[in-house]
């Protein structure tokens, strides 16, 4: 993979950077949030990859199935960015998930119970499209609010 090209231009740097976070923003509100699955192919680059752990993920199909199943264990899913920073290639993105789980989700049955766990992304653009994703969830938080609720 060839190095991103160095911008010297602040203010190129700048509009290069926000471009780039507004791909990420609009994949959490217009995507995740409000099910709008027709805009992936804008914002996704075509050699796509999700990554968390113990799970990769290739393609625009692949994760909006994963949304799915989300959508499905979590129908009241909502994703609140609490932070995003980042250049022209590279976006970090800090969130809190919040849902009640009402379907099934990580061979767990529905509990009822209401979740809102953080998580973080690392996401790489190239060619004005997100092209790979890093993601942690904590999910040591999720299995314990889903399993004993009076803990936080």
């Amino acid at each position: 993979m060839n190095a991103p090209k160095q911008v010297s231009n602040s203010r190129t740097t700048h509009s290069t950077a926000y471009a780039a976070q507004s791909l990420v923003r609009r994949l959490i509100q217009d995507v995740i949030n409000s099910e709008n699955y027709a805009v992936l192919r804008e914002l996704l680059h075509d050699d796509y990859i999700y990554r968390a752990p113990g799970e990769t993920l290739k393609g625009r199909a692949s994760l909006q199935a994963l949304f799915t199943g989300y959508r499905v264990a979590l129908p009241d899913l909502n994703i609140q960015i609490d932070n995003i920073f980042g250049d022209g290639t590279q976006v970090a993105t800090a969130f809190t998930l919040t849902g009640t789980h009402t379907g099934p989700l990580m061979d767990m049955p529905p509990t009822g119970r209401s979740v809102s766990v953080s998580g973080i992304v690392h996401s790489r653009v190239e060619e004005g499209r997100i092209v790979e994703e890093w993601e942690l969830i904590d999910m040591a938080t999720l299995i314990q609010q889903l399993e004993n609720p009076e803990r936080p």
